[in-house]
């Protein structure tokens, strides 16, 4: 993972691959120790943008997941999201929107109701919804995201400064000029304090 969170992805991709083939032959196939791989690998062929190789394994992963521990597990809901993302990012947003809702319900049931977790599904499921011109939709899920941030990282931390420029370009997209102005200003009075790249809730999990 060190490879691949260095963006070395050439040397990390066969590393991630003797690690799958290894736990394959000694835990078997569907063990859930071969769906982190999987994930692993899926994540690294997602940066590369190789999604159809990322959504292959994402969905054994699930596969994995889902008969090991049952259908409302946060293993499974993490899995879910994984899986989510890569339909994300290739514009499939109603199949990323069906399992974004799967995931909320699962964390929803299993987790406080200001989790951050929740945050995170919440902000991204909204995304969805507003790239599909969904504002009415979008907005109370980005307000709920926020509110629950800010009352678990503190209003200061760089992942409330991506979900205030999140909901800003909602209010922008609106209309709402001055609304997306103070929420623009707040967000990048964050980024400079911290002094560096807007940290974003997918990059929290």
């Amino acid at each position: 993972m060190v490879y691949h969170d260095q963006g070395r992805y050439a040397e990390a991709e066969p590393l991630y691959q003797r690690s799958l083939k290894i736990l394959e032959e000694t835990l078997g196939s569907d063990h859930p120790a071969v769906a982190a791989t999987l994930s692993n690998l899926a994540a690294l062929y997602q940066d590369q943008g190789r999604y159809a190789e990322a959504e292959r394994l994402c969905q054994r992963s699930v596969a994995i997941l889902e008969k090991a521990f049952g259908p409302e597990h946060l293993q499974l809901a993490a899995g879910l999201h994984n899986l989510a993302l890569v339909y994300e990012h290739q514009g499939r947003n109603s199949e990323a929107e069906l399992l974004y809702r799967r995931t909320l319900t699962i964390l929803e049931r299993v987790l406080e109701p200001e989790h951050f977790g929740i945050a995170s599904i919440l902000n991204n499921l909204a995304r969805v919804y507003f790239r599909e011109g969904r504002d009415a939709e979008a907005e109370p899920l980005y307000r709920r995201s926020l509110a629950i941030l800010e009352k678990t990282i503190g209003a200061d931390h760089p992942a409330v400064a991506e979900s205030l420029k999140n909901l800003a370009d909602l209010y922008r997209n609106e209309g709402r000029a001055e609304e997306a102005e103070t929420l623009y200003r707040r967000s990048e009075a964050i980024r400079a304090a911290v002094g560096g790249a807007l940290k974003t809730c997918d990059e929290c999990q």
